[in-house]
């Protein structure tokens, strides 16, 4: 392990991660009338470990600092609270018209592909007032690329060490599609100096975090580092940092959390959905 990465050590290992509270701060629900801009819906799928709900409350009030006239909400599609039915229920008790959910998903995969938009099909349902559109995922995109070198640098590595070969780190997922597309991300990302990039997933049957760091370490790498392709803390997370400890990797990454890129990302997203509806 490098002394960079040495000093950055927690309770992870060698990760850097930020403090959070265990609670994300409550927010009350008004009606957007600034420009009559729709609402952005952000929808998270939610964990059980507080430190997710935290993170995605970062994020949220990172998309209003960009945006000061959008009114700006958080939703989860499970385990966590409000959950996407209820925040829709009191927009729309609220006064509001028309809101425009974007899925905090790095991936189309199942989440963005099943859950969220039958989700949405019951809101327009039970939610006549309220017109509700949906933006793509966030992934793929080269801004995540941008937001994963940034996390990289905070944990003392530089983009483009042709000594280095970075474990890409995601939930997973048994959408071939979707795993397709973040194996693109990879190798794309590896052609710009990386030793090479490898793809690890927390779930879905691997392949694991020790075995892409041999594969990188078979390909030349002389150090190899966990960049976590996950916006926040949570199980499956964790299971990468624990798999980064046991491979002894050199340096671990932090999630890419309340990253400007992602911030700005989820207002492109939103943009993209109500221009085109506006344009309709």
């Amino acid at each position: 392990m490098s002394a960079m990465a040495a000093r950055r050590t927690t309770n992870h290992g060698v990760a850097v991660l930020p403090s959070h509270s265990s609670t994300p701060p409550t927010r009350q629900v008004f009606s957007s009338t600034v420009g009559h801009q729709p609402a952005l819906v952000a929808v998270a799928h939610g964990s059980r470990d507080p430190r997710h709900a935290q993170t995605v409350a970062e994020l949220g009030a990172a998309v209003r600092g960009r945006r000061v006239s959008l009114q700006v909400e958080i939703a989860y599609l499970d385990l966590s609270e409000p959950r996407l039915p209820d925040m829709l229920r009191r927009l729309e008790a609220a006064g509001v018209r028309q809101a425009t959910a974007v899925p905090l998903l790095l991936a189309p995969a199942y989440h963005a592909k099943t859950d969220l938009p039958r989700a949405l099909r019951r809101a327009r349902h039970d939610h006549p007032r309220l017109e509700v559109t949906a933006a793509r995922a966030l992934g793929p995109s080269p801004v995540l690329v941008t937001a994963l070198e940034r996390r990289l640098r905070e944990a003392g590595i530089w983009p483009g060490d042709p000594s280095i070969g970075i474990v890409l780190g995601a939930a997973g997922t048994s959408d071939p599609a979707a795993r397709r597309q973040i194996e693109q991300l990879a190798a794309e990302w590896a052609s710009t100096g990386w030793a090479g990039v490898a793809c690890a997933y927390a779930s879905a049957g691997g392949p694991d975090v020790a075995t892409a760091a041999n594969q990188l370490k078979r390909q030349g790498a002389d150090r190899v580092v966990l960049a976590p392709y996950v916006l926040a803390p949570g199980i499956l997370p964790d299971r990468l940092f624990a798999g980064a400890r046991a491979a002894r990797l050199d340096a671990v990454a932090p999630v890419l959390g309340a990253a400007p890129e992602v911030a700005s990302l989820i207002i492109e997203r939103y943009e993209e959905i109500t221009l085109l509806t506006a344009s309709a």
